[in-house]
């Protein structure tokens, strides 16, 4: 019997608390973020999406993408624990800028906790660049 084929496309909405599930497996929510919300938002805009990795009808994998115009992001970029390692990650981001070139952006960006030093060579050996920015924030 041959495995199931590694698939991406939009999250449904019926997948929501796998999603979730997923996030907190992978160590992502925070409790002054409402993942629900952040998820339900990211779906109902046309400038941004929850991209959902599958392997046959299971959810192994999630990046939420959005952009202003200008630059986008991606966010809750999440691969199931059993599926690490393996290149979905790479997908995944893969995915995730091929979303935001169809709209028309440019530059892809990522935000990684400073601590999280092994996200961060992740994301180099894929051919992010540290930037010399600040990113500040306030809650409205």
């Amino acid at each position: 019997m041959q495995p199931d084929a590694f698939s991406i496309s939009d999250l449904r909405p019926d997948e929501t608390e796998a999603a979730v599930a997923l996030w907190q497996e992978c160590g992502l929510t925070r409790p002054w973020n409402d993942p629900r919300a952040d998820i339900s938002l990211a779906l109902g805009k046309p400038s941004s999406t929850v991209l959902a990795g599958r392997i046959g009808d299971t959810l192994v994998a999630t990046a939420m993408t959005g952009t202003d115009g200008h630059r986008g992001w991606v966010y809750y970029l999440a691969v199931a624990k059993t599926q690490q390692r393996n290149g979905i990650g790479a997908q995944m981001m893969e995915a995730a800028a091929n979303w935001l070139r169809e709209k028309g952006c440019p530059k892809l960006h990522v935000m990684i906790r400073s601590e999280n030093v092994a996200v961060a060579a992740f994301y180099a050996r894929l051919g992010y660049e540290k930037s010399d920015t600040i990113t500040m924030a306030r809650r409205l």
